[in-house]
């Protein structure tokens, strides 16, 4: 018997329930996975609480990431084989689950030097870093840019990557306990919300040219420091709303000043083939093995305790990233 935590209405931490349900055999072209490790994000949060730009039909799962082993494979699988540790970033909203059945192309094997934990902890917040600082804007050696939220599970491995780069990094927390962490993971300057000028420092350090990306997944509360610390075609990447939505701009006054760039970016879009999924997560096992980034696994909770693992990852009780252990 298989078990998955699931959602009837969005809402709060509360509304999580842990259920049994039968798994079919795996289809053609899909294979059943045992497991080991699932991924704590934000973007979890946002799902299940409904909010602006993630609609959640419910009833439904929970959970983009996790690794684990092939159990089963249906006819014509030729990704994987049974007994192959597996890890994956992969809609449908299922990773909240001790097992679970999914298309065999979304699944990349495991190096035998990353263990599950590492796996689930990295897939969907490693992934996103790669495509962020390598694909939506390419962070060249020398370069200055501000990365939001520097302790989180996506910071603390942007702030390593950005330094293995050579980049200088301006990164932002919400305390002052969080900059000790930020600044033990790479970040050569570390400014508190809501005290510290990020537009300041940007234009100090840049000879008041300003810098050419901002990474933000804050949205709302960061939005006009972020745009004030760009060079002329400079760029703001958005990548979250912790903070809450944007408030509505004049495009044309707020970016066309500084002849600025802004885009939305999702990881969906940048791992759409198997291609792109393989050389991406390539790209993110090669760069943990060679010890240049360091996956901090925060906490660990029982999958079925994913409430209290919500709970202290809104109240920001947690750095770097969380798995839940089926």
């Amino acid at each position: 018997m298989s078990h998955w935590m699931r959602i009837h209405e969005t809402g709060g931490p509360d509304v999580l329930t842990w259920e049994k349900r039968d798994l079919d055999a795996p289809g053609p072209g899909e294979a059943r996975i045992r497991h080991a490790a699932v991924g704590l994000n934000f973007t979890d949060v946002h799902r299940r609480r409904g909010d602006h730009h993630f609609p959640t039909p419910v009833p439904c799962g929970l959970g983009l990431e996790a690794a684990g082993v092939v159990e089963e494979v249906g006819d014509d699988v030729t990704e994987v084989k049974v007994g192959d540790r597996v890890a994956y970033a992969a809609m449908p909203l299922e990773a909240y689950s001790d097992e679970r059945i999914l298309a065999a192309e979304r699944l990349v094997l495991l190096p035998d030097s990353i263990d599950e934990e590492v796996a689930a902890a990295s897939m969907v917040k490693g992934l996103t870093v790669r495509f962020l600082i390598r694909q939506t804007f390419r962070v060249e050696p020398g370069q200055v840019v501000v990365f939001h939220a520097a302790a989180g599970g996506v910071g603390l491995i942007a702030c390593q990557w950005l330094r293995h780069l050579g980049a200088t990094t301006i990164g932002t927390v919400g305390s002052e306990a969080k900059a000790e962490i930020a600044r033990a993971h790479g970040a050569d300057h570390v400014l508190v919300h809501g005290r510290d000028s990020v537009a300041g420092l940007a234009r100090d350090l840049t000879g008041g040219r300003g810098v050419p990306v901002v990474y933000d997944s804050i949205g709302q509360a960061t939005f006009d420091d972020s745009v004030r610390a760009l060079a002329p075609r400079g760029m703001l990447v958005s990548f979250g709303n912790v903070s809450g939505p944007v408030k509505p701009v004049r495009l044309g006054e707020v970016f066309a000043p500084g002849s600025l760039f802004f885009t939305w970016a999702r990881l969906h879009q940048y791992i759409e083939t198997r291609e792109a999924l393989l050389d991406a997560a390539r790209d993110l096992f090669d760069i943990i093995e060679s010890g240049a980034v360091e996956i901090e696994i925060g906490r660990t909770y029982p999958l079925r305790e994913a409430s209290r693992a919500y709970t202290d990852l809104e109240a920001r009780r947690i750095t770097g990233s969380s798995v839940l252990i089926p």
